[in-house]
């Protein structure tokens, strides 16, 4: 088990850096103006990422979560320390680099189960950035931790299929850009449990598609990457080609979705991480209380310590993973993977919580990106399924190794 990081890597990364350096650190605050300035009801992406799109595109920066000849071939081991470069700045430098959720997992449903037609005509738009595309899973009326609970339904009638139900979570749908939804339903009520649903490619502009409502995240509504969003279908016809490989392999494409996915939010979030450490000793060494500096307080540097120490196990944790998908696959990845999706983000979360402490008043402001890290990491731990559902089945495949 080797996490040296070859040439490749190692060139790219300086690269990135300079990138984030010269570019995306700078247009943060161009963001906020961006969009502080523009009418509530603007959901377009600002121009700053446009712009920023455009740089990293000529660069050749661009599209290097995908492997194989339609990306920047890859593999998980070398994307890792991108990733997380691209997590200290998570609002604008994923997407700067057509590297943002949930493109990118919609980009490798189409890649590997898409037909010729349906690559054609949704993922190369989708590679060269000139649309977006929303994921259309979770549904408000059920537990959606339980894929198999979905109500959704996806009913063959003739030459197309019906779609009928309402999700929400449905992130990037407010942003008028996203021209493509995939949705997950049932299409077979009566088959086996994990064979019921299906995925299918619904337009945007398709009859009866109805984004009711933005939703936002602990007050935030996400507007640069295209928010989070209720959609309605009632009564939505598409032509059956649109379904994605066939009928009751909906769970299965799930499945062979999220596991990357989980991988490169936990790649980002230690560059959240990172961040943050950084912005507390910056903090700590600024700030003068009691008649010495915060960092002199034992206090203080406990907190720093011990998020180092949790940044290297973490890290080390996820290398290792995604070493393991990209030797034996995703499946036998598998207790790795659900065990980053556990730690990362709570372990992130806390040192997020820790450099709000010692910002004190500034942590939970605008001022410092430090409360928007929090409620996005806070999230996480029940994007890609919750906590509790990868704790139990972690636990469950322990259990089983000991059994007699």
């Amino acid at each position: 088990m080797d996490f040296e990081f070859d040439s490749t890597t190692v060139s790219l990364m300086a690269r990135l850096q300079a990138f984030l350096d010269e570019h995306v650190f700078p247009a943060e605050e161009v963001l906020e103006k961006q969009l502080t300035a523009r009418n509530p009801e603007d959901w377009s992406v600002p121009p700053i990422i446009g712009d920023l799109r455009r740089l990293a595109r000529e660069q050749g920066l661009w599209n290097l979560f995908l492997p194989g000849d339609r990306g920047a071939g890859l593999t998980n081991l070398q994307y890792a320390p991108l990733a997380e470069l691209m997590g200290r700045s998570h609002r604008l430098a994923p997407v700067a680099f057509n590297c943002q959720a949930p493109d990118t997992g919609n980009m490798e449903v189409l890649n590997e189960f898409g037909t010729p037609q349906q690559k054609s005509r949704w993922l190369e738009p989708l590679l060269h950035g000139q649309i977006r595309s929303t994921f259309c899973m979770t549904e408000p009326a059920v537990a959606s931790s339980d894929a198999a609970n979905i109500e959704t339904e996806i009913t063959r009638v003739g030459d197309e299929y019906v779609i009928n139900g309402r999700k929400w979570w449905s992130t990037g749908a407010m942003n008028p850009n996203s021209e493509i939804f995939i949705v997950m339903g049932k299409s077979d009520p009566s088959a086996d449990r994990h064979r019921q649903q299906s995925m299918i490619l619904v337009p945007r502009d398709t009859p009866g598609v109805t984004v009711l409502r933005a939703l936002t995240v602990f007050g935030y509504e996400d507007r640069d990457h295209g928010g989070h969003a209720e959609v309605v279908f009632d009564n939505v016809r598409v032509p059956a080609e649109n379904l994605i490989k066939g009928e009751g392999e909906g769970f299965a494409i799930a499945q062979a979705r999220l596991g990357p996915g989980r991988i490169h939010h936990c790649m980002r979030s230690l560059g959240v991480a990172e961040r943050a450490l950084e912005l507390m000793v910056r903090r700590a060494t600024s700030r003068t209380a009691f008649g010495r500096p915060l960092s002199d307080q034992g206090v203080v540097r406990e907190k720093i310590a011990r998020a180092r120490i949790a940044i290297e196990q973490n890290r080390l944790l996820t290398l290792k993973t995604a070493w393991l998908m990209d030797t034996v696959g995703n499946q036998g990845a598998h207790t790795e993977i659900q065990a980053i999706k556990i730690s990362v983000p709570a372990t992130v979360q806390q040192i997020l919580d820790d450099a709000i402490q010692i910002f004190g008043g500034a942590g939970v402001s605008q001022d410092t990106p430090l409360a928007e890290f929090h409620s996005a990491l806070r999230t996480l731990r029940l994007a890609d399924g919750p906590d509790e559902v990868h704790i139990n089945s972690l636990a469950k495949r322990e259990i089983g190794k000991t059994r007699v």
